[in-house]
């Protein structure tokens, strides 16, 4: 199969388009053409890693959707032209895929984080015959053809704006499911969110249609808690602030029921636990942060602190909700949305870092 992908060769090399040859589907694979894919944080995290943990060259991206174009001969659930979004993979057999809690599958790393090939190989070459990594997170999306299986493939309606849906399967669905389902965010409770980006205006929305009371949004871009507060955040909070803690404690009556970081920054995290009453729930989303140490007085008040991945949901579930939601005009993650031609993935890698867009979203087939 041909194709055309972003690859990254090396870590601070920029994206550069490039032919790529694909495999067919075989067993449980599906073949999408990829309509729209979001940018990720966590893309971009390869270019940090130690070189003997980068999977480069790769092609990254694992927020896609798109059209089923052909199916391995395993697949019985998709057909040619099903419209769908690809979501991390897991295997569906460990102990942790059956009690419902995918993200934390026995094989997550190597389906995602080194994106292999079931078998541990990978599965694409450039023009030169060169082996690529193209399984990055169960799909390598940063491409006009994607490969993925039957496990980490959602069905939508054909009448949805497929182009714009790819978030939803990493990103969007991060900041709802801490909300939703790690965090368990009910009616009355208080929230305070650090960090804004995508995965936080996520958990912003998420908190809202729970039923939080009061809902805080923290972050250093003031254009960003002005949106945050338009959807859905009762309070927004310059991080700069030096009274931030005091602020919230001042907001809440004594400190918020949970509360749920994005940052990964230690000093940021130590400031989410301390604005947090007895018995408080705090999550975090973020990785590669620096060591922290945990205050004694988290301890002492009986503080809960857990380490949440892809919302700890189920994306078959959680996607399908998140777009009924949307369609009702109580979830609004596509004001998130900043498009982009698949050309101009390096521009886009920019905004993001910059903080001048929340969630770009590359268009392969313009």
């Amino acid at each position: 199969m041909h194709a055309n992908a972003a690859i990254l060769r090396h870590a601070q090399a920029p994206f550069a388009i490039e032919p790529l040859d694909l495999p067919e589907p075989s067993g449980n694979e599906i073949l999408v053409r990829v309509a729209g894919v979001g940018m990720c944080h966590t893309d971009l995290v390869v270019r940090h890693l130690p070189a003997e943990w980068a999977p480069l060259p790769a092609v990254l991206g694992h927020e896609g959707s798109g059209i089923v174009e052909a199916v391995g001969p395993s697949v019985t659930r998709f057909a040619v032209g099903d419209h769908v979004v690809l979501t991390y993979d897991s295997c569906g057999w460990c102990e942790n895929c059956h009690s419902g809690t995918p993200s934390f599958c026995s094989e997550f790393s190597e389906r995602n984080e080194l994106g292999l090939r079931p078998g541990s190989h990978r599965s694409g070459r450039d023009s030169d015959g060169v082996e690529l990594q193209t399984r990055w997170f169960g799909q390598s999306s940063f491409a006009t053809h994607s490969l993925a299986t039957e496990r980490n493939v959602i069905k939508v309606s054909p009448d949805l704006p497929i182009e714009l849906l790819g978030p939803l399967g990493c990103g969007i669905q991060t900041g709802a499911g801490a909300i939703l389902n790690a965090l368990q965010v009910r009616f009355d409770s208080s929230v305070v969110i650090f960090g804004t980006g995508a995965v936080g205006m996520a958990a912003i929305m998420a908190a809202r249609i729970a039923g939080a009371r009061k809902v805080i949004a923290v972050d250093l871009h003031e254009n960003r808690l002005q949106l945050a507060q338009e959807l859905g955040a009762t309070h927004r909070i310059s991080g700069r602030d030096p009274e931030l803690v005091d602020q919230i404690m001042s907001i809440t009556g004594g400190g918020t029921t949970h509360a749920l970081d994005t940052t990964a920054a230690p000093a940021v995290i130590t400031a989410a636990l301390a604005s947090l009453r007895a018995r408080g729930k705090l999550g975090l989303v973020g990785g590669g942060g620096a060591p922290l140490d945990l205050p004694q007085e988290a301890l002492m008040k009986g503080q809960q602190l857990s380490f949440i991945i892809e919302g700890n949901s189920v994306p078959q579930l959680l996607i399908p909700q998140l777009i009924e939601l949307w369609s009702e005009g109580l979830f609004p993650f596509d004001r998130l949305i900043t498009r982009y031609p698949l050309e101009k993935i390096n521009d886009a890698e920019r905004d993001l870092a910059s903080g001048s867009v929340i969630k770009p979203v590359l268009l392969p087939g313009r």
